[in-house]
């Protein structure tokens, strides 16, 4: 028996052996056209993008700011595993390093999608925006930046940039007239472990019932737990869990001459009521030039009237597709005292 073995195996070997010789042309075309498919495969299935933006700001508030800066350094990669099965991956490299964005998407019938994993929370139409398309320099308004803890600005919450760990049902519906997104969140924000129970509710519907118009609004509402003291709620202390709710309403107009886009936002964190608005419009002066404009207001605390408000003007040219130079002058009125701020910037995108 072990002497058969033996004969077939080295007959298999001969076998292979003589028709890797007489045909070692097949052979090498046979494994380019397998190298060439799975090159294919992957750049049709794989696509690598990213962007920065980096300029000047000067601003004399309390301490005089004046300083050449790098906003972002972003790098983005999105792999499509199957037709419906996606995976993205998006990394700041600004700053010592931050994930920002890794989830996966599943879409399970026309219309009807999950995703699960660390990306933007549906709250507001401004906060799930790329900054590569708002127009102000500072990116989101204050009352964006404010309640939907992209930046410092709420030091219960800490900064954000927006996102969270959490889990969405999303899609769109009647011919892409309907979007909506509802789903649950930690509401620690990224890279952070769920500090309490509670998870965070946030759902968002817009309408767009025409190309040029969109309308909508949404909501979250959960518990948070602080991380820091606020002077606009000092009521909460760290470590306090307490109850944290958000609600948003707006419009989008996109027209060859006007773009504009318009929110009321409005939150209650225990017992303080906060709210805000604004309103940004970009006139289309030439194909590649707009003229910026924006009001922007936030009060922190209804009851103590910790309030702000921005009125930002500017230009922007795009020199590129994605890639554009801005510049921008604001003037605060946030009681007792006014400010001034001006700011240019470059992005450059691919």
């Amino acid at each position: 028996m072990k002497r058969l073995l033996l004969i077939l195996a080295t007959l298999i070997t001969l076998c292979g052996s003589s028709a890797s010789a007489q045909t070692p042309e097949k052979n090498r075309n046979r494994k380019e056209n397998t190298g060439a498919a799975v090159i294919n495969t992957l750049k049709d299935r794989i696509r690598l993008m990213g962007y920065a933006q980096a300029g000047y700001t000067r601003d004399d508030a309390d301490n005089v700011e004046d300083n050449f800066d790098i906003k972002r350094i972003i790098f983005m990669a999105e792999g499509q595993i199957t037709d419906d099965w996606l995976l993205y991956f998006m990394y700041n490299f600004n700053s010592g390093g931050t994930l920002l964005e890794m989830y996966t998407d599943y879409r399970i019938l026309p219309g009807l999608s999950a995703r699960l994993g660390q990306f933007k929370v549906p709250y507001t139409i401004e906060n799930t925006l790329s900054p590569t398309v708002v127009e102000l320099i500072d990116c989101y308004s204050q009352a964006t930046n404010y309640l939907a803890a992209v930046g410092p600005h709420d030091p219960l919450r800490g900064s954000t940039t927006g996102r969270d760990l959490g889990f969405i049902l999303f899609g769109n519906l009647l011919n892409d007239r309907l979007t909506y997104n509802a789903g649950f969140f930690n509401g620690q924000g990224i890279n952070n472990k769920d500090k309490n129970s509670n998870k965070e509710f946030v759902g968002s519907l817009i309408v767009n019932p025409t190309k040029w118009l969109s309308v909508g609004g949404s909501i979250t509402t959960g518990k948070g737990n602080a991380i820091a003291l606020s002077d606009a709620n000092p009521d909460i202390r760290t470590g306090d869990n307490y109850s944290r709710d958000r609600w948003a309403a707006g419009a989008v107009v996109k027209t060859k001459p006007v773009s504009l886009r318009t929110e009321y936002l409005g939150g209650k964190d225990g017992n303080v009521k906060s709210n805000g608005y604004y309103a940004t419009a970009s006139i289309h002066v030439c194909p590649n030039l707009d003229i910026i404009a924006s009001y922007d207001y936030l009060n922190k605390n209804k009851a103590l009237g910790l309030k702000q408000t921005n009125y930002v003007a500017g230009i922007q040219y795009w020199f590129y597709p994605r890639c554009r130079v801005q510049a921008q002058y604001t003037h605060s009125d946030k009681d007792p005292d006014s400010s001034n701020m001006i700011q240019a910037q470059v992005q450059v995108r691919f």
